[in-house]
């Protein structure tokens, strides 16, 4: 039964719980290499996606795929991601990373028309356009001649690395669309950890340390709230369409705000929440345009319906 404010109150409490699972890698991220990071937060993310399948009776559904290659490249794609932003947060200032990784959707909009064939109109390119300037204004301190000749080169690395996280995101959102034609929900979040988990072994032989015991509660938390995380974002989706929850996504600012102060130190540069605010607003319109014509399509489809029918 659809009820918008329950999927948008559990859509908000996701994005808290990612904000956590974010807090607790980057505590991390001085002792512990990113790969190692990856394999904790996918590995111990998989007991309570196991136990939602199980409540729901898709323990089955979870198991069977279509498709095993597609799962395999989705993974791929999606523990790169987490790897290039968890190396970021050891270089950057959290808020600083979640700005950055907000150009995700944007580069879904690019790519979905290089791969899936989506038509860009001049909406939308307009709305891509101003969420890339605020990209640029977001990185233009860290990628300056002066800063790549400087002493922050570990900040110029960590703002490439945030944006290189921002499009293998928005690639695994492509592939995900692919994904939903033969595959079921279950089956893709089941095995998203799954393969996500067995990739992140191959970062071994790259120096995987033995954690601290706080580091390994710190750790497991992660991939606990993270598959918490990943269940109450499911779940919202079945309450109410993409266009009216999605925007919510841009809270993280709010707690990434937060937890940055209290539990790192760190206060964000006017420039960071100036290209922010440009990059959420241009993800928005998109959302919002993405919401207007999927309502367009569906009234369509309905009057045709209504003339044959």
């Amino acid at each position: 039964m659809a009820s918008p404010l329950r999927g948008i109150l559990l859509k908000v409490l996701s994005v808290a719980l990612f904000m956590a699972m974010t807090a607790c890698i980057k505590a991390t991220t001085e002792h512990v290499p990113p790969g190692e990071a990856v394999f904790f937060r996918s590995l111990f993310a998989i007991p309570p996606i196991l136990g939602w399948l199980a409540l729901r009776g898709e323990l089955a559904s979870g198991f069977r795929v279509a498709n095993p290659m597609a799962h395999l490249w989705r993974g791929l794609i999606g523990a790169s991601a987490m790897a290039f932003m968890f190396a970021a947060f050891g270089l950057l200032p959290l808020t600083e990373v979640v700005a950055i990784t907000y150009a995700a959707p944007l580069f879904v909009t690019i790519l979905a028309a290089m791969f899936l064939g989506e038509a860009i109109r001049l909406y939308r390119l307009a709305a891509v356009a101003l969420g890339m300037a605020g990209v640029a204004i977001i990185l233009s301190p860290r990628l300056s001649l002066d800063a790549l000749a400087g002493a922050t080169e570990g900040e110029s690395l960590g703002a490439m690395l945030a944006l290189f996280a921002a499009v293998m995101m928005a690639l695994a959102q492509v592939f995900v669309r692919k994904l939903v034609r033969t595959e079921t929900t279950s089956a893709i979040v089941f095995w998203f950890s799954l393969t996500t988990t067995g990739l992140s072994l191959l970062t071994l032989p790259w120096g995987w340390v033995l954690p601290s015991g706080w580091e390994a509660v710190l750790l497991v938390s992660a991939g606990l709230i993270g598959g918490v995380a990943q269940i109450l974002i499911t779940s919202a989706y079945r309450h109410a369409e993409v266009g009216v929850i999605a925007p919510f996504e841009y809270v993280s600012m709010i707690f990434a705000l937060v937890i940055g102060y209290v539990l790192f130190d760190e206060v964000p540069t006017g420039v960071v929440l100036a290209g922010a605010a440009l990059v959420a607003t241009g993800g928005i319109l998109i959302i919002w345009r993405e919401r207007k014509l999927g309502l367009e399509r569906a009234k369509a489809r309905r009057a045709k319906g209504t003339a044959f029918g």
